[in-house]
């Protein structure tokens, strides 16, 4: 899902193995992910969708403006959440760590790259299964039936 705030951005979903980039949108006075090389193209993740980051994933403080500071979230791997959804108003797009620090999309660092590892179990295609061709199929007369 892509948050609220960026419905004025054009958007695809999320696929396994996307190279993304954390970005601000022109159009948006927000941050998200972007594929590398579509810097114009908010990537939407799902509930329940995992990421691993390059490096230990970085976030600007909440003062930041301010006080200038990084923060470290202690793992470069992520799953994606929906916080604050009472709130039509707040931001919901939101990662949740292994350490079970959660921090909204809004407010990681620009250019961290990261790596789309698992989508949500309802999200992923099945492999094709082969339909059996009609003369793959053997037809025995059953008893009391005669060919």
């Amino acid at each position: 899902m892509c948050d609220y705030s960026l419905h004025a951005t054009a958007s695809r979903p999320a696929k396994i193995a996307d190279k993304l980039v954390t970005t601000s949108f022109v159009s948006s006075s927000t941050r998200g992910f972007a594929a590398v090389g579509e810097p114009e193209v908010a990537v939407c993740l799902l509930p329940g969708t995992e990421v691993v980051f390059d490096r230990e994933a970085e976030y600007d403080h909440i003062f930041g403006r301010l006080l200038p500071s990084r923060c470290k979230l202690g793992s470069n791997v992520a799953r994606f959440r929906q916080v604050n959804l009472g709130d039509p108003n707040a931001h919901h797009d939101a990662l949740e760590f292994p350490n079970g620090r959660t921090v909204l999309v809004t407010r990681l660092r620009p250019g961290q790259h990261a790596t789309v590892i698992q989508l949500p179990a309802g999200q992923r295609t099945a492999p094709a299964v082969a339909e059996p061709t009609p003369d793959a199929v053997t037809v025995r007369p059953g008893p009391g039936i005669t060919a």
